[in-house]
């Protein structure tokens, strides 16, 4: 059967992405994980944890988040393109929602679901994706928490020494029972209604916090080397307690934030 034509079969789709959402479960599950969090409160799953938040990895370590997050209120932004069609039907079995759309494509569409999806529900944000270039951050993060008032949790992510794919991402595929690393920024608040300029420096600054975090978690991963405040980091879902009040709070005031301690500078 012709490539697209499979894409486009509803069996084949729902069967590709059970699949991949199977394997995933299967190799990551092999994994030594830990993090280090400079705010455990970002982690969805933590009792104290006070979202909606827009969560930012690269795209090459989509496995790693896919795997230990799911069941946790996040939407996965997925491209329109038809190569990721079982991606998105992936996200659905691993407990995942998905808003379909990109910079490049289906931007406004997407938009307006994120802002639906925002209301009840953590987003979660390839920055350099679907095309790249590779650790290069797209502004529209950045528009996307100035307009919705939510904060951002940049996570540097890394495994020891993993295969890498020839794509555009150098996507990592970690080898079975390696060391996985995680460290998270504490919440970073965007000011609202930035304009161009604005947009552009908070995307620098927050590339660059994005970039450090990466290369110090697979420094972590590669050498192994104890980490000040590092813990077991293990497969987690929020309560349903939790989803329940943070879904009331949203409904009744709108707006479930607080003022960020720490900015961006």
């Amino acid at each position: 059967m012709d490539a697209r034509k499979l894409v486009k079969n509803p069996f084949a789709r729902n069967l590709g992405g059970l699949s991949l959402a199977v394997g995933t479960r299967l190799w990551m599950r092999t994994l030594a994980y830990r993090a280090a969090l400079y705010d455990p409160t970002v982690d969805p799953p933590h009792p104290e944890f006070r979202g909606p938040a827009i969560f930012l990895f690269w795209h090459e370590y989509i496995p790693f988040m896919f795997y230990l997050r799911s069941h946790n209120n996040v939407s996965l932004l997925v491209s329109q393109h038809g190569d990721a069609e079982w991606l998105a039907q992936a996200s659905r079995h691993m407990g995942f929602g998905t808003v379909r759309g990109s910079s490049t494509r289906g931007g406004v569409a997407a938009l307006k679901q994120m802002f639906a999806a925002s209301r009840l529900h953590n987003l979660a944000i390839t920055p350099d994706g679907p095309r790249g270039p590779r650790r290069r951050l797209a502004p529209g993060c950045i528009f996307l928490a100035s307009r919705l008032g939510m904060p951002l949790v940049p996570v540097g992510l890394g495994y020891d020494r993993p295969w890498r794919v020839n794509t555009w991402d150098r996507f990592a595929i970690p080898r079975p029972g390696s060391r996985a690393r995680a460290i998270s920024a504490p919440f970073v608040h965007v000011p609202p209604n930035l304009c161009r300029d604005g947009i552009e420096l908070y995307r620098g600054k927050v590339e660059k916090l994005l970039l450090d975090l990466t290369y110090e978690a697979e420094d972590w991963a590669r050498t192994g080397r104890y980490v000040t405040n590092e813990s077991p980091l293990r497969r987690e879902h929020s309560s349903r307690r939790q989803q329940l009040e943070s879904t009331f709070k949203l409904r009744i005031s709108g707006d479930d934030h607080e003022p960020s301690r720490r900015q961006v500078a």
